[in-house]
């Protein structure tokens, strides 16, 4: 296979695998740590997905009325449906405002107060005093924060001595036992081979949200670093839960930011009832996502919806004024007009929920290191691997993510990592010897996938798999739908060995590298399934009508899953850690839900 495939090799402290937020915040301080850096990304850093968040990102600045990180815990707990691990959501919380405060000072141009803040906008289940107010929480700018916090954290990392590799495939990790040592890559624009050796690995590849038909997410959202931790023998956790963005453009599935209804926005059915009141009469339109997309699910299946198929609902904010929408929603009516043909000062926006984010991903702990259950212990660091952003299950998002926690999440791991990173690499070290066959399986996996000559082109596997998991996996769940659903994705599975690629140059090969994704989709898929199948409760975007109950005596246990060669899944669990890091705040315990 090395003749087939010459391997250029590259010596690193650090190799970063993802350039979003999370992947160039880790690669920043990193190398501003003195560790010899290297980022891999297939997209050009500002096309990577963090560019396309909207709303803002949250923190306890208190900026426009009094708030508190306890507060902020409390509600992250509360959205997370008490799934979410406790001291980690107390470190991203407390860590929140210094890292908005940094962000600023590297450079982001955040939107600003007539007394020159940053501004704060509303976002759905942010609160203050434990629930009793609504917090401004959420800091914008106008609503292309992603873009801004993107740009700038590319900047700042030029600052300093890394070296990106742009437009590199990653392909799979390396690893020596249970040690990660690194990663293979291929080189999209000449078509040669590369093996990273480091002594830490970051996977920030973020999330998977292209398993499904209709998502806001990026085509190249297909979470190609969880499917590398699959194939390393490591399990993925909490793939059950998958979050459906109330308000994505009907027909295009183009985000409208949550910060919308942040500034006013309302939505309505089609006897132009502002039904959020029903259903969730203290939060409204702001109540969490997953209260927000099942309510207007619920509308549209008991015949409420808009349009000739009655299958959209509309989101009012004609009523603001013109100039708020041109200074704080210059994006969203722009979106809007290209992909709805709305003008959102005179007419409503047609939307429905569409997948938007992964709460599961790679197990880690609040330092970004990797764990896995080894021996009995669910906490068992996998040493050289770590993973941030959307990519990771830290997890602070648990059950269900709130708005504006995303990026929050990013700046704050993937400072954590970087952190953690400089304290247990030694710049410089001498790595490992390592047999010349490093990385042969992942070339013989290359290899399989560059020459496959079966009947089946790659787009209608794909297209099978995004259609099972949209059906069959959605916004409400049933065990006789998840178990079609099963059945029908591991058929997808099988249709595998007959995939058929028609491109076999290694220089810009399209088809290869969606071959390549769908392999890595396909196998987040089956997890995310049996999973879902294996959880008899309601809990955040997991909503089961045959269990609509929380359990929270035996199901507050986070899904651990393995995959197999065969396409089988292997399940076990993980404690949900209800402890914190300090006395500043006490457990949380598990509340009815009243929103």
């Amino acid at each position: 296979m090395a003749e087939a495939y010459p391997i250029t090799d590259h010596y690193y402290d650090v190799v970063v695998v993802g350039a979003g937020g999370s992947g160039l915040r880790a690669t920043m301080g990193m190398a501003q740590a003195g560790l010899k850096t290297a980022c891999i990304t297939k997209v050009f850093p500002t096309r990577s997905h963090t560019v396309a968040a909207q709303g803002g990102i949250s923190a306890a600045l208190g900026n426009m009325g009094e708030d508190d990180w306890r507060w902020h815990m409390y509600d992250t707990v509360k959205g997370a449906d008490w799934h979410g691990d406790q001291d980690a959501i107390e470190y991203m919380c407390r860590e929140a405002p210094n890292a908005v405060i940094e962000l600023e000072h590297l450079g982001v141009p955040f939107s600003r107060t007539e007394d020159g803040k940053i501004y704060q906008r509303a976002f759905g289940g942010m609160t203050t005093r434990f629930g009793e107010g609504t917090a401004q929480r959420t800091c914008a700018a106008a609503d292309r924060t992603g873009h801004a916090i993107l740009h700038t954290l590319y900047q700042q990392s030029l600052r300093y001595d890394t070296d990106f590799f742009i437009e590199y495939f990653a392909l799979d990790l390396i690893m020596d036992g249970d040690v990660c040592r690194g990663v293979m890559a291929w080189c999209l624009d000449d078509g040669s081979i590369h093996r990273f050796r480091a002594h830490m690995v970051v996977l920030a590849t973020g999330g998977y949200g292209r398993c499904y038909f209709s998502a806001t997410s990026a085509h190249t959202c297909t979470g190609d670093g969880n499917a590398m931790a699959l194939r390393a023998g490591l399990p993925l956790q909490d793939m059950e839960f998958v979050q459906f963005h109330p308000t994505g453009i009907y027909g295009a599935g183009c985000l409208i930011t949550e910060g919308s209804r942040g500034e006013g926005g309302f939505l309505v059915n089609s006897e132009g009832e502002r039904f959020m009141e029903r259903y969730a009469p203290s939060a409204k339109d702001l109540a969490s996502r997953d209260v927000v997309s099942r309510s207007m699910t619920v509308e549209i299946r008991e015949g409420r919806g808009v349009g000739p198929e009655k299958d959209h609902i509309l989101l009012h904010l004609d009523h603001l004024d013109p100039k708020i929408l041109e200074e704080r929603l210059p994006g969203i009516s722009e979106s809007a007009r290209i992909f709805a043909g709305v003008d959102v000062t005179k007419e409503p926006i047609p939307v429905l929920p569409t997948v938007h984010y992964n709460m599961g991903g790679v197990p880690c702990n609040y330092w970004g290191e990797v764990v896995t259950l080894k021996d009995g212990n669910p906490d068992t660091i996998v040493p050289g691997l770590m993973a941030v952003g959307e990519a990771a299950c830290v997890s602070v998002h648990g059950a269900n993510r709130l708005g504006s926690n995303s990026l929050i999440d990013l700046v704050v791991f993937g400072r954590a990592a970087a952190k953690r990173a400089a304290e247990v690499v030694t710049a410089g070290a001498t790595h490992p010897d390592m047999t010349n066959g490093a990385g042969e399986e992942s070339l013989a996996h290359l290899d399989k996938l560059r020459h496959a000559s079966g009947g089946t082109p790659t787009a209608e596997i794909r297209l099978k798999m995004q259609r099972t998991m949209q059906s069959n996996c959605a916004v409400f769940r049933t065990g006789d739908v998840l178990a079609e659903g099963e059945k029908l994705i591991n058929e997808v599975w099988s249709m595998m060995p007959d995939i058929g690629v028609s491109d076999r140059t290694m220089i810009w090969n399209s088809d290869l590298v969606e071959t390549l994704e769908l392999d890595n989709l396909i196998r987040q898929a089956l997890v995310t399934m049996k999973s879902a199948v294996n959880r008899p409760e309601s809990r955040g975007a997991h909503a089961r009508e045959d269990y609509p109950d929380r359990d929270d005596d035996d199901w507050m246990k986070h899904t651990l899953a393995w995959l197999g060669e065969g396409g089988d899944v292997t399940l076990d669990y993980r404690p949900v850690h209800t402890y914190t890091l300090t006395n500043d705040v006490q457990y949380f315990p598990p509340k009815p839900r009243v929103y």
